[in-house]
Formats: C-alpha cells, structure tokens, sequence
C-alpha cells in the first residue's frame, strides 16, 4: 500500500512541477530524462545505497554525477537544449522520487518474501 501511494503521490507531484515550471513532460527528451534519473535513483541511491548498503553513498554520488553529466553531454551534441534551472530541478526531484520507490518496493518485497 505504502508503494501505490508513493507512485500515485510521486506523480500527482510531478504533474504540479511540470506545470509550474511548463515542461512537456511526453516529449521524446523528457521522457528520457525522467526515466533515466527515475531508473538511476531507483537503483543506485534506492536499492544499492538505502536498502542493500552494497554501494557506498559517496560513491553513489559520483556514481549519479557521472550519469547526470554523460546524458546532459549526449544533449548538448544532440543541440537538445536541456541544461536549464527548472531541468535541473525536474531531475533531482525524479532521482529522489526514484530513490524512494526503490527503497519501498525492496523493503515491502523483501518483507513479503521473509516467513513469519
């Protein structure tokens, strides 16, 4: 239940920043880059930080930086224009929403699978 409700809230939340700052969220390029931020935090921070603790989180860090910068590089040679403030800001909300969905969805999968 905790997971449905931090998808439906994630999105209802999503839904005001790409209003507020009037992103396109189903453009080719957006959907890029909130599923790539979406994936890394779910993975990285969520599952591989947060939950397992098999990745250090300063390595996590520069682990996402990396990421971050490969994709905005990919951009720029592309000429799509996605280096902004309100960019910026759509992509750590989706790295801390995906981290948060993973760290749930490991916790209550994990929990499920323990018997009593």
């Amino acid at each position: 239940m905790k997971l449905v409700s931090i998808i439906i809230v994630g999105l209802i939340l999503l839904y005001f920043i790409d209003s507020a700052f009037k992103l396109n969220p189903f453009n080719v390029e957006m959907l890029i880059h909130s599923s790539l931020r979406f994936f890394t935090g779910f993975l990285v921070l969520g599952i591989g930080v947060f939950y397992a603790h098999k990745i250090r989180l300063k390595f996590a860090i520069w682990l996402v930086l990396v990421l971050a910068l490969a994709d905005d590089i990919w951009d720029y040679t592309r000429d799509v224009n996605s280096f902004s403030f309100e960019v910026m800001l759509h992509s750590i909300y989706m790295l801390l929403w995906g981290s948060l969905a993973g760290y749930v969805l490991m916790k209550w999968w994990l929990d499920r699978r323990r018997p009593e």
